[in-house]
Parts: C-alpha cells; structure tokens; sequence
C-alpha cells in the first residue's frame, strides 16, 4: 500500500518550494549555483511524482539485461572471424561489459546512485520478490559490514577464472546467480525492500565509494524535518533502509527519488564533488569502505585487470610449473576442469590448467596485499607522524577514491578497446586519453587531499601531501606497467 500511496503522491506548491530550495535547503550558497539547484529540487520531485513511469523503465532494463545475459550463454561459441556486428555473442560481450559496465561506473561519479535506484535489474527484481514474500526481519549476521567487501573480492576473484569478460556461460553463471540470491533474498527478507542491496551486493560497496564524489545529492535538512510542517506527504518506502532524516552524503543513497520533497526537508541538490568525502569522511563506519578502496577496487581489481599482460605472471607460473616437475607432480598441469570452475573452451585452445588457477589466486591476492598494504602502511605511518588520528589516516586514504575509479573504468574500458580494435579500428587517442584520464585522477586526490589537510599547520600539511603523492603514484606505476611499460 505504501508503494502505491507513493508512486501518486507529489509535493505540492512544487514551483514555490524549488524557487525557495536555493534559501531553504542549500549548502552551497554561491548564487549561480541556485538556478541549477531549482531545476534539480523540480526534477527530484517529477521522480516520486513519476515513479510509476520509473517502475516501467526498470522493467524494460531487465527484459534488455536477461536477452544479453541468457540468449549468448545457449549459442555456439564465435568464430574466430567473426565480428560484433555479424555475431549475437560478440555483440552482447561488447554492449554489456564495453559499454554497460564501464558507464555504469561512470554514472555513480556523475549522479551518484541513480543507477541503482532508478536502472538497476538485481535490485528491481529484489524489491519485487520481496513485496510478494515472507518478509522477515533481517537477520543481524547478515547486517555485517564486511559483506560488500568479501563479495566484491571473491566475485572478481572466481570471475578472473572462468573469464568472465570472455565467455557468456561465465557471465550467465555470476551475474544470473546473483540475480537469483538477489531475488532469494528479497523473497526471505523485508517487505517492498531491497535487503540484498543493501547489505550483500557485489557491488554495492564500490558503489557507494565512488558515489561520494558525485555532484549531486539528496540534501536532508534535519531541523525541517523534525518541524514536520504541513503538508504531509504519505511515508515514503525507502527500498534501502536508509534512516532519511539522519542521511549524509550520497553513499548510501539510491537516488530514487522517493523520498523528494519528505517533510519539505529532502530535496535534490547540487554540491562540491569534494564536500562528501571532506565533512563525512572521518566517520567512524568508514573502516570497510577504506578496507574495499585499497585492497579490493585498486589492489585486488590491478592484478585481475593485469595479469593476462603482466610478465611477473608468467614468471610464477613458470617458477611454480618447474617446481612441481621437479617433484614429479604433473596432475597440476592438466587442463581437466569444468569450465564452472577453470576456464575450459578446449575448441578455442583456450583451457586453463590447476596450476593456472593456482598462479592467477596467488597473483590477484598478492596484487590486493601488497599494493592495498603499501598504501595503507604508508597513509597510516604518515598520519601517525604528523600527530592525526586513525580517523584522519582513514579519511586521507579515502580522497584515493577517484583514482580507484579511474582503474575500475580504465580496466573495464580495455575490454572495448579490444573489440574494437578486433575490428579494424585503430583508435590511436586511445593512449593519450588513457594518460590524461590518470593524470586527472591523481589530481584530484592530490586536491582532495588539501582539502582534508587544509586546517593543519603548515609543514604537516606538506608533509602529508608528499605522502600523499608518493601512494597515488604506486598505482599509477602499475597502471603504467599496463599500458606503456610492458
């Protein structure tokens, strides 16, 4: 009932309260920011006024999801000659991991979680079966912050082994499998509510990290809240769980626009990009989101996106192969499992032995350990020499934040660049955008970063800064390994 309630309550007066919202609700008070601000107030509430035509949408993104999904996993395997354009396979591998992922990324830095709110197939498949469900409460072992991390890191890990950028069998069986423990979830857990997301989504975590930079966010004004002035709107159902009077930030949020226009207190504004992570960042819920920064989206993901190209890869492998000959140990050798857990396509010469799941585990969990453990050893030591607390050590490690999503859409991005490339395109701007793309990520740490040291006394400030740039440069190193150095 509520979701009904919701999808035809509008705010009224809505003219008068988005060319008050600039006074009322901004943060921001430059004044050229006011007339943006008035747009955004109107258009968040056409989105609760309009959330019907939302739920329709949602619906066409998972009939599109499904046909790239399960119609390539059930066709043969391309043809070595064959193209986007004149196979289904070839072309469902480039829209959804050349062009759906990588902008899907894209569009959180930009608009924070509008994707999940208003696009997303997992989550509008979870919150239907959960309003058909048992609707349990949420059980506390599941309310474990670390979720999002550990998914993230097995995910990227088991999909690195089956090849899940390569094969449509590999995407069906991660992505359709989370699809269906989203809908499980949802069946077993909460009414009309998006548990999965919430608290066990892949995803969900990185999501979250890189929607602090975005420039646009659902503001809560909490004293305009609490005086509860009329009119009074129908409770919104807010799919995620999220506390809307006490919300901060644009992390958490959905962006679905539910809630627009709540008590004349919430209302979709313009900000800083930096404003997120420089008044919220020293939160003291922030130890997993610094945990999934450093050693899952620039450790872990650097070495799955590397390791097909990475001559150190070679070198383990052909150190651990001598090692078992040497022992007379051949079965590690044998390219014998099913392509559900090794990649397996022998008719494609393409079929990975034991030891090669074995070699890719050990680099992927080294490149998490050794690249995320530098950086952290290295902001932490820094910060505790100039005197701040664990909290400013966590806050500092999170102004990484644009560079791990440079890496994310640079890793993801390649995959386009390939089947282009497959196709005769020679794309030689490539490069130089790969370069500025680094550059402008480092930048912006660096900038956040003086930001957050922007109080200190001077040679601190230095001090951290230098620090600062020292750990942006180590994955750009790597980064620069990639695409230049090898």
């Amino acid at each position: 009932m509520n979701s009904a309630r919701n999808r035809s309550a509008a705010p009224p007066d809505e003219s008068a309260r988005g060319q008050a919202a600039a006074t009322l609700f901004d943060p921001v008070q430059d004044a050229a920011a006011r007339p943006l601000n008035r747009w955004l107030t109107q258009l968040g509430h056409a989105m609760r006024r309009h959330a019907a035509v939302i739920r329709y949408l949602q619906w066409a993104v998972v009939l599109f999801y499904a046909v790239l999904l399960i119609i390539p996993a059930f066709m043969p395997l391309p043809a070595a000659e064959a193209g986007i354009l004149s196979n289904l396979t070839l072309l469902a591998q480039f829209l959804f991991w050349g062009l759906w992922w990588p902008f899907v990324l894209l569009s959180i830095v930009l608009f924070g979680r509008l994707w999940c709110g208003v696009l997303c197939p997992e989550g509008a498949l979870s919150e239907w079966t959960s309003l058909r469900g048992l609707g349990r409460g949420t059980p506390r072992w599941m309310r474990w912050g670390g979720w999002p991390t550990l998914a993230f890191l097995l995910t990227t890990l088991y999909g690195q082994l089956i090849s899940v950028y390569d094969y449509a069998q590999a995407a069906l069986l991660i992505l359709g499998g989370s699809t269906l423990a989203a809908m499980l979830v949802g069946f077993l857990y909460g009414r009309g509510k998006r548990v999965w997301c919430r608290y066990l989504c892949p995803v969900s975590g990185v999501f979250s990290l890189l929607a602090k930079l975005a420039p646009v966010h659902f503001y809560v004004d909490e004293q305009r809240w609490r005086a509860n002035a009329p009119p009074h709107l129908p409770p919104p159902n807010c799919a995620p769980l999220l506390d809307i009077r006490r919300m901060r930030g644009a992390s958490a949020c959905h962006a679905c626009g539910r809630c627009s226009g709540q008590r004349d207190a919430v209302q979709l504004l313009a900000r800083s990009s930096n404003e997120e992570i420089v008044r919220y960042g020293r939160n003291a819920d922030s130890q997993w989101e610094v945990r999934l920064l450093l050693y899952g989206v620039i450790g872990l993901a650097m070495g799955a996106f590397q390791w097909t190209v990475s001559p150190w890869f070679i070198s383990l492998k052909q150190a651990m192969a001598e090692w078992l000959v040497a022992r007379d140990i051949f079965w590690p050798l044998e390219a014998n499992a099913p392509w559900w857990l090794l990649t397996h396509y022998p008719q494609l010469n393409d079929a990975f032995t034991w030891l090669d799941g074995l070699a890719i585990c050990l680099y992927l969990l080294g490149a998490g350990v050794l690249l995320g453990g530098a950086l952290h050893l290295l902001i932490n030591s820094a910060s505790r020499l100039a005197g701040q607390s664990p909290a400013f050590a966590r806050q500092l490690m999170l102004c990484l934040i644009p560079l791990g999503a440079a890496g994310l859409f640079l890793g993801l991005s390649a995959t386009t660049v390939k089947l282009l490339r497959y196709e005769g395109l020679a794309l030689l701007w490539v490069q130089p955008a790969r370069a500025a793309l680094l550059l402008a990520a480092i930048a912006w740490c660096l900038w956040l970063s003086e930001r957050v040291c922007a109080s200190l006394p001077a040679g601190r400030k230095a001090f951290l800064l230098l620090s600062m740039a020292l750990a942006c440069s180590l994955p750009g190193y790597a980064w620069w390994l990639q695409f230049w150095g090898w």
